[in-house]
């Protein structure tokens, strides 16, 4: 039987017609992918919303604090003593509503909710209840952009020294599997299910109470250096207790992981064949063993940086670092309900547009995954 040939036209039709289905394809798979994603944020920033809210709870607590403080104030105040009892009482009752109607608890919690959602949406973050920046504002845009600087130098500087440091440490343990330090460090991987802050309060202990060579918290000297050269040595300073508290309590565990993916990849057949043609031991690692691995390497590279965003929470707390995560958990325990909207709405517009990147960069750096199927 003869082949059937294709004239050039034939070829070309049958080209267009797989690059539209391809277009088509992507085209199809985007939209699904971000309204899949745009649905998520919304349920999980509605969710934030109403755990932020107690169900209600917060509003009864910040009913009881308003009618105290005014209470008090005018029954403190010498002007009002002379009143009768009923008209001071009216007073009381017209101020507090006044005072109610101001931070809007005169509205229902369900209409809130949903102001709050559509707010946070349009990321419109409002005015803070109880926070405000160093200039004394409560726009909760300025708070969180006040705090971002201080977080970003915290986490950026001690999550990219260890993800590339630990990457670094991985690759050499996996050409090394079983040797003593391959043991030592498979051996300290739990010390990471400790979290951060308590190793940063035996830092202090050590450093700061025991040898007085590094300060307890804050991020510069009081009152701070007028020499930037002294500045920086002193952020510098104040520095390196909360950063190597961040890094000791995931460096282990980071490590084992990326060793356990190099040592998957290392023994898979294709490796041996190519160590069997007598290709360079470089050349099997950076094309067989890191390349495979690009697709974690890459998520976990992105996590963390949109993970700067929302600093560490008990940890800048506990060094008095004034960043996001020192930000968000006093508007926690202050029921500052904006800023913990705000602070969350930022970070799952930051996820969800790397999910949705990472599925494009997955397809560049791996040619097996193909977009939409």
């Amino acid at each position: 039987m003869s082949a059937i040939t294709q004239t050039p036209a034939e070829k070309q039709s049958i080209k267009k017609f797989r690059l539209n289905s391809s277009l088509i394809r992507i085209l199809r798979y985007t939209f699904t992918r971000i309204l899949t994603l745009f649905i998520t944020v919304v349920i999980g920033i509605y969710l934030t919303i109403v755990i932020a809210n107690m169900g209600g709870y917060v509003d009864v607590i910040m009913k009881g604090e308003i009618r105290d403080r005014i209470t008090q104030l005018i029954l403190n105040n010498k002007a009002y003593q002379q009143m009768d009892v009923e008209t001071r009482q009216a007073l009381i009752q017209e101020k507090i509503a006044a005072e109610e109607k101001r931070v809007g608890l005169d509205v229902p919690i369900a209409i809130r909710n949903f102001r709050y959602l559509k707010n946070a949406l349009l990321l419109d973050l409002g005015r803070a209840i109880n926070i405000t920046s160093d200039s004394g504002s409560k726009q909760v845009r300025l708070i969180l952009l006040e705090r971002l600087p201080p977080t970003l130098l915290l986490m950026g500087t001690s999550q990219l020294f260890l993800f590339f440091f630990s990457i670094f440490i991985a690759l050499n343990l996996s050409r090394n599997y079983g040797s003593f330090w391959d043991k030592v460090m498979i051996a300290l991987s739990p010390s990471s299910a400790v979290p951060p802050w308590f190793y940063g309060i035996f830092l202090i202990l050590i450093f700061a109470s025991g040898l007085k060579i590094l300060p307890f918290g804050g991020m510069v000297d009081a009152p701070p250096p007028v020499n930037k050269i002294d500045y920086a040595l002193s952020v510098l300073k104040h520095l390196l207790l909360p950063g190597l508290s961040l890094i000791i309590s995931s460096f282990f565990l980071s490590v084992y992981n990326y060793r356990t993916f190099f040592l998957i990849y290392a023994t898979e057949d294709y490796v041996d064949m190519a160590r069997a043609k007598g290709l360079k031991a470089n050349d099997i690692e950076r094309k067989y063993i890191l390349r495979p691995t690009l697709p974690n390497i890459i998520t976990n590279f992105a996590l963390l940086i949109i993970g700067l965003w929302t600093g560490a929470l008990f940890t800048e707390t506990v060094f008095l670092w004034p960043g996001l995560g020192r930000t968000l958990f006093q508007a926690i325990g202050q029921y500052d309900t904006p800023i913990i909207v705000g602070s969350t709405i930022i970070y799952a517009y930051l996820l969800a547009m790397t999910v949705f990147i990472l599925n494009f960069v997955y397809a560049l750096v791996d040619p097996r995954v193909k977009i939409g199927e």
